[in-house]
């Protein structure tokens, strides 16, 4: 056989080619041998590529009678061809598993480069997009059959397909040529194809090919867009056309018509005005023809494939060097990467197959597998959870919308990451099935000596991992898993074994009494008791004895007695010992009780027990403990029979103290504690009492025997319904629930057996709480706690008494609790919002006889002010009855200390704000107290009492009224006058706080919640003080008319198909006649004899569920407060914070406002995502933060300032303030300054780029501090995300606030993220040269200007470093003209000094200068420049350029300088030719001349010549420019306050005319000034003599009024002047008298 192809050496078809570009020849003794020569040959050839080929079909056809006897011709092929009578030998249902196989292959490869695409340009896929890549349809039509497969990935190489009752698994391998080898059980193939427009052609080992038609049922008309349908353009029932439009649908505000593919008789499936979605079915179509479309039905049933099917050897030997198919720790593995589970094993989902992992029914595996391979399995699974999600949880606090942004690997390393991603549901569940299963299985005590160092790696980064983004119940897992696994082994029994063989009664009381810090010799109740079981008498008796004294300590243990009565002992033959001894709990000395415990050597003595039982003869015995000193042990490995032991142990000691009920009740029994001490784990302690009826009380489990009574559980549970959390040896962590299901916390709750003294008291509570936050931080990742937002609450109760005390100790406990607390808030402020803390009750001892019970209280509601109250005791149980405040010496009850009504209140009200991403908006003064307290202790010692004062206003007949409401407002804006003690402004300042209250209507804006927002703010404008508005809040409200919806009918146009849509909406005329005149606009139809009112408008007016609005009055609402903070902008200090999310009208609150801090869980958005999506039709945006979110907000310069929580947010708002004079008409606070302001500047700017913060605020260089222009921490950049080729921010020069505009000389990067709704968009990465001026950059000078100017009074510095604009066609376009020029127009309106000053090695240049030259505002800019700055329209070379005429006039300079060349000259003067060395030596020369020139011209751009012409005041040095430039500016500030003084009392004054006055005032102390000391002679005389100044400024005034009544008199008629002035005269001597 031989044959030639007619292929390029780039393997396409030669162009010289016909269509037959192969031919194949066979030769042989007879024909017959040639036949299957060529036949074989035929098989083996495998052509592939877009020109389909005849090869197969050829095999087929050579097996023909004709062709064996060569009877043939093309007549005979031709009739072949069309009669179809050779067919292929392939089996159907395998050519349509591998079709399926291909076309899910081809599916998720488009997929994937789709979504690769959008990574590239900046797109995040959308959800829908990786759904495709997990499982998805894939549909195949042959011989009229669809076949629909359900494919699920199961790994990166294997599909499970699905179809009707047959699950099939199939893996492959892709091929460099683009086929698949795929591989089903045993059988192996490889397979090509290509999506063709019509149908999937398919071709199988290179032998088989069959085509798949695509599926399409003509006689369904559907919708191809999302939309609404309009109308359709035939009536139900009418005939239509081919290709003749059917219906009009409306999209975007455009009407769209859809037209039919076949002729038919249409019927409807949906009425007018229907919202559709794109393939929704519109309508039906009877064929006019239905021969002409053949029908296609689905397949059902079993599908088989061959025996036979693909025995492929090559794509065997391939497939065989892939990895085994996955194990049960492969699925897992698949799961944790996004991947789908096996069809089988998917019931059983993640967790199910991790506890088949565990129990080792995996492969055939043993039942035990051992230790090693569960630790092994465990942490390997945890690694590729970590790899997946390590990344993500990087991204947890703010930048979660950052995923393309900060990974940094490749398109295809992120896209895996994601699809991993997406399953993190999943993914948790298996994680935490994993560390529970280990947990229970292989961490009882002794069960592992040592973890896998890889395993505690893996365990150490899951605790690691944030509380937010899903991961805390894994984090808390894990935590608890190290915690518990890293036990130490031994519990030194011998050790105190050892102890007790030596040890006296007297011994025994030291040693239950001890503490040890280190644990060293720590003898625990746990360890005592595993010594009841001991072969030694004594060293039962004495282990039962230190057991009571140690369960006893704070109580007064008495009597302790071991009982030898044989009438006891006989009596009960089962117990192995007796005691008893008498107790008070603390507190308690008159009324003693007694207790009793019995030893029993395990639970087989339970049934003697129940037989015979004498206790102790005595009147009343109120406790009694069973000590049962060996429990069996059960199978360390098995958790279950772990389980199911335990449960049958306690279930039978219930039934043991139920049936000796009336025994204890005889004895007046009150509580029976159980110990259950069991061999191979910790023990188990159980609570019986009488008051519950003889049953175990659950909430107790596990805790000591005294423990629920000293820190009050009884007292909790009147109220709550209790879910323990964690319960330890000396703490309880439980969650409340309410009985009214109003109220949930977290109870903290601890008691503490260690002394403090009153030295000690204040560090020690301090440690206490940080201790009792790290358990509410854990408690809180506990699932029971997942998706709620409780409040948490804490209680310390140390037993000791505090040494050396007495009841006049009382106040300075108070005290030193107060100091503890604030220290707290100052250092941890932050995290007690996080954790929700709203209570610290801590319980302390006086050394009184006997000890006298103080409770201290501080409360989230009240600022965390310290209170202290003295409890009196029940006489019997010690509990607290009462509560006496002993400052105001007020009684309260035990139930109102408990549950205060307020705050019983406020707290679901907190909970709902938390849900919204925000704090409680009543909460808020008590953070700005906290944050008060934290700026006072980093200032000062001494901290004023009163730090805030908040008078909540109240609008009351149109005017705001002071009124506490105390959160039980029905308005949703509270308003406060709040009065603030601050650094700056001891005395305190005022401030007007306006907030949402997201817990009233969602925080939305009606009519009334403007109107209150509208009169606080004027109200601050009015008063000219800070107006500072916390916005969360869902934007204006919207509703309807409730009461009209019970009343509302619908008249339909068919009743009996309501898919056609309806007439009319209307009421009837009894309900008509129930309503207010104006609630609705209606005209009435008789129908059937009965009068309908169809409604035509509904109104509501006058009925209640319209009150505050529900339409467009709230929009009116809304523009009228849009207005009023524009307004206040231009006339006050406006600061807004965004919390939580601020929609509409509030984003736009927001920014009118013009500052904002933004929270970083706070988007500023105009439309929800979910609101986008329905738009859209499909889900686009998954969070509010792609909206507005701080990677919005931030770099387009809405957002001045981001915080992580609300009481950062706060300490931002009065950093803000700190800067801020009290009111408009004063000047910003001057404070002393720990940085003297003679401090030389350290830190040199350099003319290389460097970084302009530290040329402001100072860095640490080589380990010592280089101080910059501000004071040292004192400047804080605003805006920093945006117009990064500018900084700006606020700072203190002297103790004087400044604000700062400065240059970044480094090249910055302006980012611009993709569109999500706009797939062709792509992330735009702007270089931006340092020192010049872009849109972005220019705006934010512009801005940063304003917001000085406007409120905030500040003085302006202006670092000017600029080489001007960036004037390239993007810029211009992107309005870098417009907003240069907003430049000029925010200094020509600035009202206080403008300092311009060039720094050293700076230069300002060409529109640079002309944008920030002092003629722009005479009276206020002031320009400097430092000795070594440079300023000038060019800069030197290329001035140099234009100056000496592009090196001709160097050329001249060379020729009057240089000896060689006048050499030259004269020589050629005389004749001789020289030309070639004049140009040899001015080539030479040229570059140092040009050096020279550029000096030259260098030389006119310093401070010496700008000084001499007169556009800078002075040239300064830089170190010492501090000093200057403070008292220069301070200076400047009292004396332009003096003039607008000046101006406001005489209103014609112009300010030069005021500044004449203000320089003759203090033109005496100006010359009486030693040189360069004027400036400061002159600030500190005005400072220091305010009387003067006052009395300057009355005599102006005087002056001024005596003019203008001078001029209206001689305004007058002459015949009228006379008058006037005898009544002037008159009116005078009646107000003299009148004021004396």
């Amino acid at each position: 056989v031989w044959g030639y192809f007619s292929i390029g050496a780039n393997g396409g078809i030669h162009e010289f080619a016909d269509s037959q570009f192969g031919h194949v020849f066979a030769s042989g003794p007879t024909r017959e041998h040639a036949r299957k020569a060529l036949q074989i040959a035929l098989k083996n050839i495998s052509v592939v590529g877009e020109i389909r080929n005849p090869t197969e079909y050829l095999v087929e056809l050579a097996e023909t009678e004709e062709f064996k006897n060569n009877s043939i011709d093309t007549a005979w092929l031709d009739k072949l061809i069309a009669e179809k009578t050779i067919k292929m030998k392939c089996n159907a249902n395998d050519m349509i598993f591998y079709a399926a196989c291909l076309r899910a292959h081809l599916q998720v490869k488009e997929q994937q480069r789709k979504i690769l695409d959008g990574i590239k340009k900046g797109h995040m896929p959308l959800q829908n997009s990786l759904k495709i890549l997990q499982s998805f349809q894939v549909e195949l039509a042959h011989d009229f059959t669809k076949y629909n497969f359900h494919v699920s990935r199961t790994a990166q190489d294997a599909f499970a397909l699905t179809i009707g009752e047959t699950m099939l698994e199939a893996r492959f391998r892709e091929q460099p040529d683009g086929s698949l080898y795929v591989k089903c059980g045993d059988a192996v193939a490889q397979i090509s194809g290509v999506e063709e427009p019509l149908c999937l052609r398919l071709r199988v080992d290179g032998q088989a090919t069959m085509t798949f038609p695509r599926i399409r049922d003509p006689s369904e008309l559907r919708s191809d867009f999302n939309g609404k349908l309009v109308r359709y353009l035939h009536a139900d029932g009418a005939d239509i056309k081919e290709g003749e439009p059917f219906a009009e649908l409306e999209a975007m505000k455009m009407i769209m018509s859809l037209r039919s593919g076949v002729s038919g008789k249409i019927h409807h499936t949906l009425g007018a005005g229907a919202i559709v979605a794109a393939g929704d079915l519109l309508a039906t179509l009877d064929l006019a023809d239905p021969s002409k479309v053949q029908t296609v039905k689905p397949f059902s049933g079993a599908f088989q494939l061959s025996s036979k099917s693909g025995q492929n050897a090559g794509a065997q030997k391939v497939l065989d060097s892939l990895p085994p198919p996955p194990t049960m720790n492969g699925m897992l593995r698949a799961l944790l990467r996004g991947f789908c589970a096996s069809p089988e094993l998917s019931k059983l989902g993640g967790v199910g197959i991790v506890q088949q992992i565990f129990r080792g029914h995996e492969d055939g595996a043993a039942e035990d597998r051992g230790m090693e391979v569960a630790l092994d399995t465990t942490c390997e699974l945890l690694g590729v959870f970590l790899e997946n999600e390590r990344f993500f949880a990087s991204l947890v606090g703010g930048d979660e919308t950052q995923t393309i942004q900060r990974f940094q690997g490749t398109p295809e390393e992120l896209l895996s990451k994601i699809l991993a991603h997406t399953g993190l549901r999943e993914s948790l569940h298996i994680v935490s099935s994993l560390l529970r299963s280990l947990s229970s299985n292989f961490a009882l005590e002794g069960a592992i000596s040592a973890l896998p160092k890889a395993l505690v790696s893996n365990l150490t980064e899951l605790q690691a991992l944030p509380d937010a983004g899903g991961y805390g119940q894994v984090k808390l897992l894990a935590q608890q898993l190290l915690t518990q696994m890293n036990k130490p082994l031994s519990m030194r029994r011998e050790d105190l074994r050892n102890t007790l063989l030596s040890a006296t009664r007297r011994d025994l009381v030291v040693l239950a009494n001890s503490h040890d810090p280190e644990r060293r010799m720590y003898f625990g109740l746990d360890l005592i008791s595993s010594l009841f079981s001991d072969e030694d008498q004594s060293i039962r008796s004495k282990a039962v004895e230190l057991y009571i004294l140690r369960t006893y300590r704070g109580y007064t243990v008495q009597d302790v007695e071991t009982v030898d009565a044989k009438d006891v002992v006989d009596k009960t033959p089962a117990a192995q010992l007796h005691l008893t001894w008498t107790f008070a709990p603390p507190g308690v000395q008159q009324k003693t009780q007694k207790g009793y415990a019995i030893v029993l050597p395990d639970m087989s003595a339970y049934e003697s027990l129940v037989e015979s039982w004498k206790i102790p003869a005595a009147p009343e015995i109120t406790e009694i403990h069973i000590l049962v000193a060996k429990v069996p042990s059960t199978s360390r490995k098995n958790s279950d029979e772990s389980r199911v032991a335990l449960c049958s142990a306690v279930s039978r000691t219930a039934e043991v103290i139920s049936a000796t009920a009336p025994l204890l009740d005889a004895k007046g029994c009150i509580a029976v504690n159980v110990l259950l001490t069991h061999a191979d784990h910790v023990p188990s302690y159980l609570h019986f009492h009488r008051a519950s009826g003889w049953k175990e009380i659950p909430e107790y489990r596990n805790m000591r025997s005294t423990l629920p009574s000293l820190i009050e559980l009884p007292q909790i549970q009147k109220d709550f319904t209790l879910s323990p959390l964690e319960h330890g040896r000396i703490f309880a962590m439980d969650f409340g629930v309410s009985k009214d299901k109003k109220t949930e916390v977290v109870f903290a709750r601890a008691a503490s057996h260690i002394a403090m003294g009153l030295d000690t008291l204040a560090s020690s509570i301090l440690s206490d709480l940080l201790t009792s936050c790290d358990f509410i931080e854990r408690a809180m990742l506990d699932p029971v706690l997942e998706n709620r937002h409780p409040a948490a609450k804490i209680f310390l109760h140390t037993l000791p008494p505090i040494p050396d005390t007495s009841p006049r100790d009382f106040r300075y406990l108070q005290v030193l609790f107060g100091s503890a607390v604030q220290q707290l808030m100052a250092e941890s402020g932050s995290r007690v919002l996080k954790l929700r803390i709203a209570k610290i009750e801590v319980k302390v001892w006086v050394a009184t006889s006997p000890p006298t019970a103080l409770r201290l209280v501080a409360e989230s509601s009240t600022g965390w002010e310290a209170a202290a109250f003295q409890e009196t005791l029940d006489a019997f149980t010690g509990s607290p009855i009462s509560f006496k405040n002993v400052e105001t010496q007020e009684v309260c009850r035990s139930i109102e200390m408990l549950r205060q009504p307020v705050e019983e209140q406020r707290s679901s009200k907190r909970a709902t704000a938390r849900r919204a991403g925000s704090t409680y908006i009543y909460d808020f003064p008590a953070l700005f107290r906290i944050s008060l307290t934290k700026l006072w202790m980093q200032s000062c010692d001494k901290i004023p009492e009163k730090l805030v004062v908040a008078r909540e206003l109240v609008l009351q007949a149109g005017e705001l009224v002071e009124q506490e409401q105390g959160g039980n407002n029905r308005i949703g804006m509270v308003v406060w006058q709040c009065t603030l003690r601050t650094p700056e402004y001891p005395e305190g300042r005022e401030i007007i706080l306006i907030g949402n209250d997201v817990t009233v209507k969602a925080g939305s804006f009606g009519v009334e919640e403007s109107d209150v927002f509208h009169r606080a703010s004027e109200l601050a404008r009015k008063k000219g003080i800070p107006r500072i508005y916390i916005a969360c809040n869902s934007g204006a409200r919207i509703g309807g008319v409730e009461e009209l919806k019970a009343m509302t009918q619908v008249e339909w146009n068919d009743k009996n198909d309501l898919l056609k849509g309806f007439k009319y909406l209307y009421i009837s005329d009894d309900d008509f006649k129930k309503l207010p005149a104006q609630a609705v606009e209606s005209h009435p139809e008789t129908v059937n004899g009965q009068t309908r009112h169809v409604l035509d408008a509904i109104m509501g007016v006058g009925l209640p569920s319209t009150k505050g609005g529900v339409g467009v009055e709230c929009l009116q609402g809304s523009g009228l407060i849009a207005g009023e903070t524009s307004r206040a902008y231009d006339e006050t200090f406006t600061l807004s914070y965004a919390t939580g999310r601020s929609v509409g009208i509030g984003a736009y609150l927001n920014r009118l406002g013009q500052r904002n801090i933004q929270m970083v869980n706070g988007p500023m958005i105009l439309t929800g995502a979910d609101m986008l999506n329905k738009v859209l039709g499909q889900q686009v945006y998954t969070t509010l933060d792609q909206l507005g979110g701080p990677h919005i907000m931030v770099p387009n310069g809405v957002t001045h300032e981001l915080v992580q929580n609300d009481q950062d947010g706060v300490e931002a708002i009065l950093r803000w303030l700190s800067y801020v004079p009290e009111n408009v008409l004063t000047i910003p606070p001057l404070i002393s300054s720990k940085d003297p302001v003679a401090r030389k500047v350290q830190f040199t700017p350099t003319k290389t780029p460097y970084d302009p913060r530290h040329m402001l605020g100072g860095v640490k260089v080589d380990g010592e501090w280089q101080g910059g222009f501000c004071d040292e921490g004192s400047f804080h950049e605003y805006l920093a995300g945006w117009g990064k080729s500018v900084v700006v921010g606020r700072g203190r020069l002297g103790g004087l606030p400044v604000g700062i505009v400065s240059v970044e000389t480094r090249s910055v990067e302006r980012h611009i993220p993709a569109d999500p709704q706009e797939t062709k968009s792509s992330d735009i990465i702007e270089v931006q040269a340092g020192q010049v001026w872009y849109p972005d950059s220019a705006y934010k000078t512009a801005t940063a200007i304003r917001d000085f100017n406007r409120g905030e009074q500040l003085p302006l510095i202006i670092f000017a470093n600029w080489r001007g604009f960036s004037g390239g066609t993007r810029d211009m376009f992107g309005e870098v003209l417009k907003y240069g020029s907003m430049i000029v127009d925010a200094l020509v309106e600035y009202k206080q000094p403008v300092t311009i000053y060039i720094p050293p090695n700076g230069e300002l240049r060409g529109g640079a200068w002309v944008v920030l030259d002092p003629k722009i505002n005479i009276e206020q800019i002031e320009m400097f420049a430092d000795v070594e700055a440079r300023g000038g329209i060019l800069e030197p070379p290329a001035a140099a350029e234009v100056l000496f005429k592009k090196d001709k006039h160097t050329v001249e300079m060379m020729h009057r300088c240089d000896d060689k060349l006048k050499e030259l000259d004269a020589r050629q003067a005389k004749g001789e030719d020289v030309a070639k060395d004049v140009k040899a030596r001015e080539k030479l020369l040229l570059p140092v001349y040009q050096q020279v020139a550029t000096q030259y011209c260098d030389l006119h751009d310093r401070a010496p010549r700008m000084k001499s012409v007169g556009v800078i005041r002075e040239g300064l040095k830089w170190e010492e420019s501090r000093e200057y430039l403070h008292w220069r500016i301070r200076r400047r500030t009292q004396e332009n306050s003096i003039a607008r003084q000046l101006m406001r009392a005489v209103p014609n004054m112009s300010y030069a005319t005021a500044m004449a006055a203000v320089t003759d005032l203090c033109k005496d102390v100006a010359a009486a000034a030693a040189a360069g000391g004027e400036d400061k002679a002159v600030a500190l005389w005005i400072e220091e003599h305010p009387k003067e100044v006052q009395s300057r400024v009355e005599t102006e005034r005087h002056r001024a009024t005596e003019e203008e009544i001078y001029k209206l008199v001689s305004s007058l008629p002459s015949s009228k002047r006379a008058e006037v002035v005898r009544d002037l005269v008159g009116y005078s001597r009646v107000a003299a008298q009148a004021s004396a």
